[in-house]
Order: structure tokens, then sequence, then C-alpha cells
């Protein structure tokens, strides 16, 4: 369900603020709900996941000392720099 919401911006940021997302072909709401999203990410709780992520959800268990930024750059240099 959308709620409308409004804000105070300065007029100068609000202007390009439209007009980069003109440059997306996406609507200025579409890219404030989506920063607003990525910003609240962590207080997400599993019942405002979508479907496909519950289901996953539980899937994958790693060990504590597992650190996945290590583990990703790992991959990404072996599959860079051979």
């Amino acid at each position: 369900m959308n709620t409308k919401l409004t804000l105070t911006i300065d007029h100068f940021t609000i202007e390009k603020a439209k007009a980069y997302a003109k440059g997306k072909d996406r609507s200025l709401s579409d890219i404030i709900e989506n920063y607003l999203n990525v910003i609240t990410a962590d207080q997400r709780t599993p019942e405002e996941f979508s479907p496909l992520v519950n289901s996953l959800l539980g899937s994958f268990n790693a060990p504590e000392s597992f650190d996945y930024k290590e583990e990703l750059s790992k991959a990404l240099s072996e599959k860079y720099n051979t």
C-alpha cells in the first residue's frame, strides 16, 4: 500500500533529483523509496521480505568465522587475475 509523504527539500536539490530520475527513466518517488529501503535493510523483519527471499531464509548455514567479504574478494581476484 502506498502512502503519500510530504518532504521539505531545497528547490535546487529537487530539480537536480528530478533531472537525475528522468535520465534514469524512473520516478523520483521510486528512487527515494529504493534509497529508504537500502538504508533500512538491516532493520527489516522476515515479514517484509519477498516470498522468494523468505523461501531462502535459513538455507545457508555458514560458520561464525566465515567472512563473506574476504571470500568474495578471493573469488573476484581469482576470476579477474588469472
